[in-house]
């Protein structure tokens, strides 16, 4: 008789309404600085004596930091909730390796430019765009416009194993991103600075 050692996979999906309790504010690379960069990066030794200083249009940088999706509508990265998720195991005593195998947030639809999965933002009254002062990587001061939604939610489809964690611990668990850790930019647990307080959020309903 055959012995079986390893059991099957115990995949099951909860849905949690999140909430938003600080604004949500988003910084994607455009498709216009991703072209810039690769015409730059083609041109090569040639693209420093041609390049010619362009006027800043500060409405086209606030949509072109935008995640949009295929469908229109207005999305967050579903990779920055899994992320929160397994960045908050080192508070709570949980291998972070094993947790990269056993939490996906599943995407409601991908981006119009470069696939990343998202997941639909809600909004009752839609992205606002905001102008803050930042620091290049070279030192140099500079304006950038985002756009930020000061009232947002949103509904989490999570795929997780359930030999790792119970349904309860994925809802404590996505509880403990939303408050220690966010998303976004600005967001507490930022890897760049100490965060604006912004893209932290609640888990309202299963």
């Amino acid at each position: 008789m055959e012995t079986v050692a390893i059991k099957p996979f115990n995949n099951q999906t909860i849905v949690i309404k999140i909430s938003g309790t600080a604004p949500y504010v988003q910084n994607n690379f455009s498709a216009k600085s991703r072209q810039k960069m690769i015409d730059t990066q083609m041109a090569g030794s040639t693209a420093k004596k041609s390049r010619v200083k362009e006027a800043k249009d500060f409405t086209e940088l606030f949509h072109g930091a935008m995640h949009l999706s295929t469908e229109g509508w207005h999305g967050i990265p579903a990779g920055a909730f899994r992320a929160a998720c397994i960045d908050v195991c080192r508070m709570v005593g949980f291998k972070m390796t094993f947790a990269k195998m056993s939490i996906f947030v599943e995407a409601d639809g991908f981006d119009s430019v470069d696939g990343t999965p998202l997941v639909k933002l809600e909004s009752p009254s839609g992205p606002e765009p905001v102008e803050h002062a930042v620091r290049n990587a070279t030192g140099v001061a500079d304006i950038r416009v985002r756009p930020m939604w000061r009232e947002w939610s949103a509904n989490l489809r999570i795929r997780f194993d359930a030999d790792q964690f119970t349904q309860v611990d994925v809802v404590n668990l996505l509880e403990r991103a939303g408050q220690q850790v966010g998303v976004g930019e600005g967001r507490p647990f930022s890897k760049n600075s100490a965060g604006m307080g912004w893209g932290m959020f609640t888990t309202m309903e299963v």
